[in-house]
């Protein structure tokens, strides 16, 4: 039935004037055939008189009988349509009674009437609003306007047993409100047709505020207003089943911002999540509204590309994302730099499912990351041996300690002037039962990553601190230096303990030196600083380890009491060759002179390289000139042979 049905002739009429034709009718073949009939019946002419006596009996009852038949009908008609009044009438009491506004609409003369209640709820006075239902279909939005009449034609053809409906009706202020929709159908009692539909609108606005309030925290980030990982995951199923039934690609890119944590501990979490917001206005300029960017993690982002062509290639795509990113960012009074690394996978080429196609992407990632960032990296099968590998790495590692398959090396730190050793620095080797030694290249970050580093650095200090104790009774100076992880660093994690593991083995802190990154001292943060300056009060020494390959600064060397300053080995190797690593040796070793600190040049392996540190100052050595990382006990059967090495 059409929501809109034409304007029909009231039914009362309809009924008279079908009875008056009738009557019309009767009456006109009453004359032209009543006086032949009876001629033909009576061929007697002498009961004419008869006839015509009979004939008038009979327009007697033949109007008598339409008249009775006009006068019940009427009657019947009229208690129905008092009955059913009285029903509309006691239904729109009760609809009134919860204080929702009523509307009632005649199917028959196309009229909506709206009760005292309805105008009120949305602001019109009585004047305001037309009855038809042409002006009523415009008071309903647009974009719900389909589905409402869909709703109300189904409801009056029977398809719905019972209205109900949700859209937006506009108020007269402008705004609008959402609406539920109830109704009921009352039909005619003389053929059953539909002829007026009584119902109800509930304002439901606040209802559907706060599911949309629901809806947007459950699957968009907060910060970014980009879709979060639910949302991203539904959405590529969709695009992979739509996909597979077209039989078209689909480009998965997995995006990681190259030191975020940086950035963020540098110049705090306000100024990070407005890094991120930006990034991700970013990434959404460079990619098609069909297509869908996501933030799956801290500073990890998603990009499905749908159905690429040759003029939008996932190569142009990804250069794009990095172009954008790579332009400097002005959050307040700072600007930022910063750039991204991007894994690629492919459906159907490197997967149909979700998750598989999401880890290949994410190895991919990680491996442009190990390219040197700043770049994208297909996945490759040969990632997945890669990533095969490093599960099954991370798998034993958290055995290993257990296991008891963890060794300290020690490799001697040389005083370069009286060519003594009196310190050495404990470095952690892993001897895997079945892949021999690994290297700590491959499982130092793997143990941060993991967070195993924690139980694995307080092994590390304690077998330094024992070792310590122990040639200390022959050398009383000896040092330890000791690696220690920003993970280690971090607030929670209990650091006093290495404070008390020291008192009992009655050794005093400077037996141990620990090195820390350039990296942590851009991590100002109370915790940090608490734990630095507790171990210097304990007599711990600091040494900063790979000084030159950082983010280090005057202002972070003088804001910090350092001990030892060691100069990063890639300066070390070059210094014969390269004048310019030379000068800046010098310039770090004087720098650290002036702020108090002693210097270990790293990585030396040549007598040429040991002599030109000698004469720039250079207060200690280490490399493989002297020795390799080594066990304790050959450490100790070579001791003798360093101490006696002749330093020119």
């Amino acid at each position: 039935m059409n929501l809109f049905p034409e304007v029909k002739t009231n039914k009362h009429r309809q009924f008279a004037l079908r009875i008056v034709s009738l009557y019309i009718l009767v009456g006109i073949l009453w004359i032209l055939f009543s006086d032949p009939m009876f001629v033909y019946l009576l061929p007697n002419t002498n009961s004419f008189a008869s006839y015509v006596h009979y004939k008038r009996i009979a327009n007697v009852l033949i109007t008598a009988f339409l008249l009775y038949f006009l006068v019940r009908k009427t009657l019947q008609q009229t208690r129905t349509q008092l009955s059913l009044n009285s029903s509309i009438e006691n239904w729109k009491f009760v609809l009134e009674g919860p204080g929702d506004g009523v509307w009632d609409w005649d199917l028959e003369t196309n009229q909506v009437i709206r009760s005292v209640r309805w105008k009120e709820m949305f602001g019109y006075s009585e004047q305001m609003l037309d009855t038809d239902l042409e002006n009523a279909q415009k008071l309903i939005h647009p974009e719900d306007l389909e589905l409402a009449r869909q709703n109300i034609n189904d409801f009056i053809s029977g398809k719905m047993s019972v209205l109900t409906s949700e859209f937006r009706l506009l108020c007269f202020d402008g705004s609008w409100r959402w609406v539920l929709s109830r109704g009921m159908l009352f039909s005619s009692a003389l053929g059953g047709k539909p002829i007026r539909v009584i119902g109800t609108h509930t304002d439901i606005t606040a209802r559907k505020l706060s599911e949309e309030k629901y809806f947007q925290l459950a699957n968009y980030d907060q910060i970014t207003q980009l879709p979060n990982r639910a949302l991203f995951l539904d959405r590529f199923a969709l695009d992979i089943k739509r996909s597979k039934r077209l039989r078209q690609s689909i480009t998965l890119m997995y995006l990681d911002l190259d030191k975020f944590k940086e950035v963020n501990d540098t110049l705090g979490h306000l100024i990070g999540n407005q890094l991120l917001k930006e990034v991700g206005e970013r990434l959404s300029s460079c990619v098609r509204v069909t297509d869908t960017v996501a933030r799956v993690g801290g500073d990890e982002f998603t990009i499905v590309l749908n159905n690429l062509d040759a003029e939008f290639t996932a190569e142009l795509t990804a250069e794009a994302l990095l172009f954008k990113l790579a332009q400097p960012f002005q959050l307040g009074n700072d600007k930022v730099f910063i750039t991204g690394s991007i894994g690629i996978s492919t459906y159907p080429e490197d997967g149909t499912d979700v998750e598989v196609l999401l880890s290949n992407a994410d190895q991919a990632m990680y491996a442009a990351k190990l390219l040197g960032r700043n770049r994208y990296n297909y996945f490759t099968a040969s990632l997945q041996e890669v990533a095969t590998k490093r599960m099954h790495l991370v798998n034993d590692l958290r055995s290993a300690l257990q296991k008891n398959e963890f060794k300290l090396y020690y490799q001697p730190i040389v005083d370069l002037i009286t060519g003594d050793v009196h310190k050495a620095e404990a470095l952690i080797r892993w001897i895997h039962p079945v892949r021999g030694m690994v290297s700590p290249v491959d499982f130092i970050p793997l143990a941060e990553s993991t967070g195993l580093i924690i139980d694995i650095g307080n092994w590390v200090f304690e077998e330094a601190a024992q070792q310590a104790a122990m040639w200390r009774e022959v050398r009383p100076t000896f040092q330890i230096s000791i690696n220690k992880s920003p993970v280690q660093f971090k607030g929670g994690i209990k650091h006093t303990g290495w404070l008390d593991y020291l008192a009992t083995l009655g050794l005093p802190g400077n037996s141990i030196v620990i090195e820390i990154t350039e990296g942590l001292l851009l991590d100002a943060k109370t915790d940090v600083i608490n734990q630095l300056n507790e171990y210097r009060e304990a007599g711990i020494q600091i040494a900063i380890d790979d000084f030159g390959t950082g983010y280090s600064s005057l202002a972070y060397l003088r804001k910090f009491e350092m001990d030892y300053l060691k100069i990063d080995q890639s300066f070390t190797n070059n210094i014969c060759s390269s004048p310019s690593d030379l000068a800046l040796c010098e310039v770090i070793i004087l720098m650290a002179h002036k702020l108090g600190m002693k210097v270990i040049a790293e990585g030396i392996e040549t007598q040429e390289q040991l002599n030109l540190l000698v004469l720039s100052g250079c207060d200690y050595g280490q490399g493989y000139l002297f020795s390799k990382p080594i066990p304790a006990k050959d450490f100790e059967l070579k001791f003798k042979v360093l101490t006696d090495m002749e330093i020119s």
